[in-house]
């Protein structure tokens, strides 16, 4: 049991959800132990160095301009400044080196947008204004129209707005791979359309940025600093094996290794596919809450790095491909200052890439010599001249089985608020109700939104 007189708080799980919401709550004077299974912290956003010194990072991880709560987070830590926005720009590269770019001008909602439909230099007059006719009930109801779209797939939907393939196909599937790895024959309409209608009521929402390093040296440290200096407890490798539930409240957490952990609340801030798993049956029989998260799983994502011996793409930002196995990749040499290295050696005019592979799905058993051999390919091929002749010096692939949420139709419902049915558990993660989904500025949001929900059942005002 945590002594003192301070209410206390287990926070299970120490990715960006679990830190955010164990400085939220050390501010707020809880006494905090944070536990992780892993050897690092960070979750979905994690980041660690391998044996030869370089950074190796869980995915992909770009700033979108939407997440306000993460950018408040990051200034109280004094972080911000790590953010390095780029041109608000959206940029596809093709097979066979074809391009276009989506740019915005300066000015206000939705007549920002307008470079994007008359100058991509790709897409026909007709197809922009067929596409601009599907929005129409978007324009009109705003953020209440998606959710009426949760029962079909992104690609039913456009199907009956017939606004045609080749956007649907060059346009849309990476973007339903890059926002949720799963494409968009699989995705929920109501996914790609609230991204949308952000996109087009928000000017600045739709701008990325990249971090100048790696995320544990800018997010997840800093926030562990912060938390460490107010009280709060952080240990790893310590895995869950089930939560003790007596039928009304939640009397400790039952630790693989026979220690149980007691605290006056417990927020869960597991991925849903680890939440499942140390609930207790009798938790999931005694109210639909915990039964419905069960249908809820995880995605599998490959993140797959390589460093080429040349530059192959100058582009200082985030770069789409619905072509081959790279939906959404950057060249870190350009966008994140601190990555211009090599096994410690100064690695400047040079590739070295981050690219999301998806779907992965059908990947995960593939060597990572065969994944890397179908990235570089799909490399070559939206750049059959500046790749020429060009080697691998180094490649890295990080396979993760269960990442975000899959949001395919009808699973809306399903997601849970941060208050559980059990006075004294809670739930922060991206996959719980908020408004960015499973994404970094989901994971703050939500984690405000449960350290609200303690501060509320321990009778404190915000």
């Amino acid at each position: 049991m945590m002594g003192s007189d301070k209410k206390s708080v287990l926070i299970i799980g120490g990715g960006l959800a679990g830190l955010t919401a164990a400085k939220r709550l050390t501010d707020k004077g809880f006494q905090v132990r944070v536990i992780e299974k892993r050897d690092i912290y960070g979750g979905k956003v994690s980041s660690w160095k391998d044996s030869e010194g370089d950074w190796i990072e869980s995915g992909t991880h770009c700033f979108f301009g939407a997440y306000d709560v993460l950018y408040d987070l990051m200034k109280e830590i004094k972080t911000y400044h790590a953010v390095q926005w780029k041109d608000h720009k959206l940029t596809y590269t093709l097979a066979g080196g074809e391009r276009f770019t989506f740019s915005t001008w300066d000015l206000p909602s939705p007549l920002h947008l307008l470079p994007a439909i008359v100058k991509n230099g790709y897409f026909t007059y007709g197809e922009m204004a067929a596409f601009s006719k599907s929005l129409i009930p978007l324009a009109l109801q705003k953020n209440l129209y998606p959710p009426t779209q949760d029962h079909l797939t992104f690609v039913e939907w456009a199907e009956e707005k017939k606004f045609g393939k080749r956007l649907l196909e060059k346009m849309f599937r990476p973007m339903a791979l890059a926002l949720k790895f799963i494409p968009p024959e699989e995705i929920s309409a109501k996914i790609i359309l609230d991204v949308t209608e952000t996109f087009y009521r928000v000017p600045d929402s739709s701008c990325m940025g990249f971090l100048k390093g790696a995320p544990q040296e800018y997010l997840h440290q800093p926030l562990i600093d912060h938390s460490a200096s107010k009280g709060a407890e952080f240990r790893n490798r310590v895995a869950v094996d089930e939560l003790l539930f007596d039928g009304r409240e939640i009397k400790g957490v039952q630790l693989r290794n026979g220690e149980i952990l007691t605290a006056d609340y417990y927020l869960s801030a597991l991925p849903i596919h680890n939440l499942v798993k140390v609930l207790p049956v009798s938790m999931k029989r005694k109210d639909l809450f915990f039964a419905g998260l069960q249908n809820l799983e995880g995605v599998p994502v490959i993140s797959v790095q390589i460093w080429y011996d040349r530059e192959i793409a100058p582009d200082d930002n985030v770069l789409f491909s619905p072509d081959g196995v790279i939906p959404v990749y950057a060249n870190l040499a350009r966008t994140t200052p601190e990555y211009r290295s090599l096994r410690g050696e100064p690695f400047s005019g040079k590739s070295r890439f981050e690219f999301c592979v998806a779907p992965a799905r059908d990947l995960m058993g593939l060597s990572k010599e065969e994944i890397v051999r179908q990235v570089d390919m799909s490399v070559r091929n939206c750049y059959p001249e500046t790749s020429q002749g060009a080697s691998i010096l180094k490649s890295t692939v990080v396979k993760i089985p269960s990442s975000v949420y899959a949001p395919v139709p009808n699973m809306e419902r399903f997601r849970p608020t941060q208050r559980t049915p059990v006075k004294n558990f809670f739930i922060a993660g991206g996959f719980s109700q908020q408004l960015y989904y499973d994404s970094m500025g989901g994971a703050v949001m939500s984690a405000n939104l449960a350290s609200q929900e303690i501060m509320k059942a321990a009778g404190m005002e915000e």
